[in-house]
Formats: C-alpha cells, structure tokens, sequence
C-alpha cells in the first residue's frame, strides 16, 4: 500500500452463470431485475469502495452476466472459470486495487453499512484479513472479506491447491501462521447469525425473493435490521430454506 494517499479499494463481485444446484441464478429476476442487478443497487451505496467489478468466466454463457454488469455500470473482468483465484487476481490487476473486497453474486442482500465496517476495521491496519465470517456475526449471505492485492496475488503464485484456485480467500482463513486475522462483531441479535441469505437453491431464491417483495417496495434501501426483524415475525418465510445444507469447502 501507498502510506501517502489511501489505498484503492475494489469490491470484486465473483459471479457466472452456470452453477450446480441453481443455474443462471444470477439472472434470475427480482422485483423486475436480475438479481447481480439488485446486488450491485445495494452494494453501491458502500462509501467505502473506489470501484465494483463483476469478475466472471470467458465462456459464452457469461456474455449475459457482462451486459448486466455493463448495464449496470460497473467493470467487469472476464477470465477462468475453474480458477477463480486467478479471474479475481486479474480483476484487481486490471482495477488498480489495493484493497479487496471479496464478494460473490449469489448474495443480493448484502448490508452497505456492513461492507463499510469491515472495510473501516481493515483500514485501521494490524491485520491480513478481515471478516464477519470467523465466526459468522452475521447472516450467511451477507460474508466480507477484505484483504490485500498484493497478498493474494503472491497466494496465487504459491499455491497449487485445487480449493485455493476455487474459494478465493481460503488460504487466509487456513493458515493463521501465516496471516493475522481479524472478524468484526457486529449489534445484531445471536439468532441472526442462523439466518441463510444466500442463494444457492430454488428455496434459498423464493425466500430473498419473497424478502424483497415484502420490503423493497416501502424502502428499496432496506436495511439488514429490516431483513432480521422481518424473518423474526415470519415463520413462514424462515421455514423457506431452513432445510439447505451449506456446500463444504473441502
């Protein structure tokens, strides 16, 4: 990092089309949109990030996720799409970052005000990394990472390791030796560190779904607080995907 100016930080939004359990998720519409759409509205009201980048595959079933990103007017970096290492390490190289923000595009109701506090904690300084995620101290859905360029570009020379080059981040988490790190607590309720906000099935998407049809016509910038509360009166909703198991990392 440069100590006389701030360093650049870019929000890089890993996102493809093609996907195991729920195929062209990110396209899938909500409230009018497709859903990278309503990720990027939320995430760009972060007053943390100098830029956003949706970092997707070359192939051709991805040319859709580009003009999202291009109608969206955010950047968008194209590159492997078995190393998502390596297609974010290009995305940051081709972004001037610094400063990542590790996000993926199956989460559409990430918190700006989130993003901002684990960003602010980073910039503090004293750590490799920066989460909410070790533990979770928020829902799953709403993860920040946020690291340095130049590390996980050295992470990326070094490492042969098949669930490195797929889970972006991972090396921080796995090598404590190596990297200091440190999560960021947050006010909210310990139950909300159950919910499951992410999507990655059918039931994961009727549940953000329903989430937006209840709350973004009265504020299209609800709050994270407005998720949780709403979930908290809702069994109904809850009970959407309660049952999706999270995929392992290994």
């Amino acid at each position: 990092m440069n100590d006389l100016k701030r360093p650049r930080v870019v929000a890089i939004i890993e996102a493809r089309y093609r996907s195991s359990r729920l195929p062209g998720k990110v396209t899938r519409p909500i409230m009018g949109e497709p859903m990278l759409v309503r990720m990027i509205e939320r995430v760009s009201r972060a007053r943390t990030l100098d830029a956003i980048v949706v970092a997707c595959p070359i192939g051709i079933e991805d040319d859709v996720v580009e003009e999202i990103a291009f109608e969206t007017g955010v950047f968008c970096f194209r590159g492997s799409e078995d190393d998502v290492l390596a297609r974010v390490v290009g995305a940051a190289k081709s972004n001037r970052a610094d400063v990542i923000v590790e996000l993926t595009g199956d989460c559409p109701l990430h918190e700006p005000g989130l993003i901002d506090k684990v960003v602010g904690d980073y910039l503090i300084g004293g750590a490799d990394f920066v989460s909410n995620i070790l533990p979770y101290s928020t829902p799953r859905g709403t993860d920040v990472r946020v690291f340095s360029a130049k590390a996980l570009a050295q992470i990326a020379e070094t490492s042969n390791d098949p669930a490195d080059r797929e889970h972006v981040s991972l090396h921080f988490w796995e090598h404590p030796e190596k990297y200091t790190r440190r999560n960021v607590a947050t006010q909210l309720p310990d139950y909300a560190t159950n919910l499951r906000l992410t999507v990655d099935t059918e039931d994961d998407f009727k549940l953000v779904n329903s989430i937006y049809e209840e709350l973004y016509p009265k504020n299209p910038a609800f709050s994270l607080s407005d998720v949780i509360e709403l979930l908290h009166t809702r069994a109904d909703l809850r009970a959407m995907n309660e049952h999706v198991q999270q995929k392992a990392v290994r």
